[in-house]
């Protein structure tokens, strides 16, 4: 018999993350714990209105009711992951009671999660985010990138409201700082720009080296897709446009490649699916991360060998991070050789 218990926690970010949509500080995320026969299985929500709980509370709500409604966890992750979709649980939350129950499974083997699904160690360094900010913050957050060795691969978050113009002048500044450092600039204007923009930006953007630009459309824009992909000279991938399998079909025509989260998807389970299926329609894949602390970081670099690109930094920018788990060896978010995914509470 599995039990069930809940803690939350607010993550404060170190630099708040401003993107098209808005600015974030920092998340309330509920960590749920699975136990059976003394093993304790770890996992994570970060709740969000497009992941189906806008709260911790709605989120714990949903799950409660989701058992109670349903009977028993079932002994099969996958099973049990079926249902909670059928049943339309809330992804993020979805995603925290998926993500325990690999770490169960895991512990009670023995074996480290990545080796459970018989993988190797990833071997790609994760993108690190920048997000949208004052031209006269830039120097100052480059040489912090800088003094802790993360300047490898830079993820720009543009798409300002202020326009086009706006996100080419801090796309120059950030190039100024970093043209001794950064070996891979990529882009990330979560649905921020027009069509006409998407266009021109592909354009100059190619033109500065950037190695590709992601969700240049807003999401419920995807028909648009079709008349950017057509002689883009940079590849494009899609993430808000994409949460689950399903989606995947009708966008491969016209996208170079997906990014997945584990708190958009529902977790493991499902971001194994979304592999198999884009691999098998010849996209490229990444994996990314939302407000999350290093139990889900942890949980998604356990998969990140089957991945073309890597964005799992968020735990790197909490102050604190309750939990410890996944390390940076070389730029590479790598898990711990220890039963399950590896993370745990510092001070639990």
């Amino acid at each position: 018999m599995i039990e069930i218990n809940y803690k939350t926690f607010f993550l404060k970010k170190k630099f708040p993350l401003r993107i098209s949509r808005g600015v974030f500080t920092g998340s309330e995320n509920l960590f749920l714990f699975v136990s059976r026969n003394k093993k304790v299985g770890i996992g994570e929500m970060c709740p969000g209105l497009t992941e189906g709980a806008e709260t911790v509370d709605d989120g714990k709500s949903q799950i409660k009711k989701f058992l109670e409604e349903t009977g028993p966890i079932s002994s099969s992750v996958v099973e049990n992951y079926n249902k909670a979709f059928e049943y339309n649980l809330a992804p993020c939350a979805l995603a925290a009671l998926d993500i325990s129950l690999w770490d169960l499974v895991a512990k009670e083997a023995n074996m480290p999660l990545y080796k459970l699904f018989g993988l190797n160690l990833p071997n790609v360094s994760t993108s690190i985010t920048l997000g949208i900010m004052p031209l006269d913050e830039i120097e100052e957050r480059i040489f912090y990138l800088r003094k802790k060795g993360m300047l490898k691969n830079i993820k720009i978050k543009l798409g300002t409201p202020e326009g086009i113009d706006r996100d080419k002048e801090m796309l120059e500044k950030i190039l100024h700082f970093t043209k001794s450092d950064c070996h891979n600039m990529r882009v990330d204007a979560n649905g921020g720009w027009s069509l006409d923009d998407s266009h021109k930006m592909l354009k100059w953007l190619h033109k500065k080296g950037v190695e590709y630009v992601e969700q240049p459309l807003a999401k419920g824009q995807e028909e648009d897709l079709k008349f950017l992909f057509k002689d883009r000279p940079l590849p494009i991938f899609v993430d808000e446009s994409c949460r689950n399998s399903r989606d995947i079909l009708d966008l491969s025509n016209f996208v170079d490649g997906i990014n997945l989260k584990l708190m958009k998807c529902g977790g493991l389970t499902e971001a194994l699916k979304m592999v198999a299926i884009a691999r098998n329609l010849n996209l490229k894949t990444m994996i990314g991360c939302m407000g999350e602390s290093s139990v889900s970081i942890s949980a998604g670099c356990a998969i990140g060998a089957l991945f073309d690109y890597i964005d799992l930094d968020s735990h790197l920018n909490l102050d604190p991070d309750p939990t410890s788990g996944a390390e940076l060896v070389r730029g590479i978010v790598t898990p711990k050789n220890s039963p399950g995914h590896g993370a745990f509470f510092v001070n639990a």
